[in-house]
Parts: structure tokens; sequence; C-alpha cells
């Protein structure tokens, strides 16, 4: 774990963050708070010798310089872990802006009493100009801390905001790399996620899951035949037609090339063969426009679709193996059909 900090000490960091970046020149953005909380709590031993060896030169931080270091000892840092920090900085900040609100409404009500006494005392003392100038001071001087009160605050609230943007940028990246920019639909990488979840959700007493695993039949000739271009399409087309007809937690993925799969979460056998053979009709009967001609269909998009129903205990592996062996099973009886996976086998 990066950052094996618990409240208390991720908020003394906070402190301790804030006090060394108000020291140089680089501006107060969430990269130049990284590279300084991972300074002062020692989780980055490479990071605190360069900067030990600048700060011992006598340097002040400015922005290029924070970028650098960033980019050199803390950029390398995975997206989750990266989420992770964005919302741990997050979480920080605000606790540590409402710290700030609880005290500049003490300092008010501090100084309001301070002002109180000072009246009080000048009523009945005849001459407390000792008193009285002390008291003023202490007034003056809590003024100005409600007054740096209120500027941290501010502060605070607007590195709130950046690191809540920061967080949402993270997540959106994230999002992005899950997503095939063809079909709309998850990639490979989001259906492995998506299938590990699944079957750790899934319970013995309910039905399913199963995974429906499709290839378009001779889609080499398409793209021979057609151009790449068409057989893009076509693959875009599928894709809008799964999202189409999946419902609920039904997830759909483009497993790679012309193959697409289908995890359906809580639905047995023969609900997942009545869907795949609703998919395969809806895709021979699609008729696709060409490009650049005025009505030019291309139409009986051929689909060969294996079913597999998951057997509890087997891996995820073996899951989809069974699935890829109905596909292929499907493909070896003629194509356009859809077949059903057999029993775990034995290197399953």
């Amino acid at each position: 774990m990066r950052y094996p900090h618990d409240m208390t000490q991720s908020a003394e960091f906070l402190r301790m963050t804030l006090k060394r970046m108000a020291m140089h020149e680089a501006g107060l953005n969430p990269f130049n708070f990284s590279v300084w909380y991972e300074y002062v709590s020692g989780v980055n031993a490479a990071l605190r010798r360069d900067m030990d060896t600048i700060l011992a030169e006598g340097g002040r931080l400015n922005d290029e310089m924070i970028e650098n270091l960033y980019r050199r000892y803390v950029s390398e840092v995975d997206l989750e872990t990266a989420q992770r920090v964005g919302e741990n900085i997050g979480h920080l900040v605000e606790r540590v802006s409402e710290s700030a609100a609880r005290a500049g409404a003490q300092a008010d009500l501090f100084g309001g009493s301070l002002g109180q006494l000072y009246s009080q005392l000048s009523g009945k003392v005849g001459s407390p100009e000792d008193l009285a100038g002390t008291v003023g001071e202490m007034i003056r001087d809590t003024q100005v801390m409600q007054q740096a009160i209120g500027t941290l605050q501010e502060q605070l609230e607007e590195r709130t905001r950046e690191a809540e943007l920061l967080r949402q940028e993270v997540v959106r990246a994230r999002q992005e790399a899950l997503i095939d920019g063809l079909t709309g639909l998850i990639n490979r990488k989001g259906f492995n996620q998506a299938l590990t979840e699944c079957l750790e959700q899934s319970c013995d007493n309910v039905p399913g899951p199963c995974l429906l695993m499709i290839d378009l039949d001779h889609f080499k000739k398409v793209n021979d035949s057609y151009g790449h271009v068409f057989g893009d399409r076509v693959l875009s087309k599928v894709g809008q037609i799964l999202k189409a007809n999946i419902k609920g937690r039904d997830t759909a993925a483009r497993f790679g090339g012309e193959e697409f799969v289908v995890i359906l979460p809580q639905t047995a056998s023969v609900g997942a063969v009545r869907l795949a053979e609703v998919l395969r009709t809806i895709l021979f009967s699609s008729r696709i426009k060409r490009v650049g001609e005025s009505e030019v269909f291309i139409g009986n998009i051929s689909t060969s679709i294996g079913v597999a129903e998951y057997i509890p205990g087997e891996s995820a592996d073996a899951f989809v193996t069974r699935a890829d062996r109905a596909l292929y099973a499907a493909k070896s009886q003629g194509r356009n059909r859809v077949c059903v996976a057999t029993e775990a086998t034995q290197d399953a």
C-alpha cells in the first residue's frame, strides 16, 4: 500500500505539506501537493533525496521544477493508485477546511469576548490605558488571525475543487480505458474485470451466470469484398444491436477482432440460448448501407454463437474456454447457429 497512513497521520502530513508549499514559488495545485505530500510523508525516498539536494542549495521550487519532480518520481503511479490518492487528498482537504471553518468561528467568538471585556473595563476603570492597550492589541491580533483563517479557508476550498476535478479526470480516464472506440462496448480488459466481479457475486441458489461467445462468420471475406471501412461499420452495427438487446446487469463486450461476448449474470442456459437465437436472427436480418453508395445495402450477417453456463468452482478462464469451444462447435456444424457448451473438460 503506497499511503499506509491513518486519518491522524494524514492530517499532520497535510498540515506540513501546506506549510512547505507556501514557502515556494510553485502554484498551489494537485501536482505540487502530490510532490510535497510524498516528500513529508517519506513514502518516496528517491524524491526526498533529490529535493533535499535542491533545498540544501537554497533552491526555491517553481512550477517547472515541480512538474519535473512529479513526472520523474510520482507520475508512474497507475490509474487505480492515482484515483485512490485523489480521493484521499479530497477527503483530507475537506476535513482541514472544516477544521479551519470551526477555528474561524472560535476566533470570532474570542474576538467578540475580548471586545466585550474591553468595553466593560473601559467603563469601570478610570484610566485603563495600559489594560485597554493590551486588550486592544489582543483584539487586533485576533482580527488578523480571523483574516488569515478566512484566507486559508478560501484556499482550501479551492484546493478541494481542484482535487475533485483531478479525481473525476482519473475516473474518466479509467472508464475510457475500458471502452472499445469502434463499437462503444467495453473492451477485453473491461470484460475481464466484469467477469471477475460477476463470478465473485454469483450464488449457488441463483441460476447462471452464462456466457455468449459470438463470432461473425467469414468476416475476412467481408473485409476483402467490401473494404475495411465497411467492415468497421458492420462491427459498429453489431455493437449497437448487442447494446439494444441486453438489459439490467447483462454486459456486452468486444472480445477481440470480430468476436464478441455477453455476460448474463442471472440467466440459466435455457434463457441464454433463447437470447442467443434472438441476437443471431436480428444480426442475420440486418442490412447495412455501403459507404458512399446510395440505396446499396449488405445483409445476412451470419454469426456463430457458443453458450456456456457457469459450473460452481470453475475458474474464469475455464468458463471462457467452454464458451469458446461451444462457439467453434457451432462453426464446425455449419455456422450461423447456436451451440451449448458441455460440462467442464479435464483440462479446464
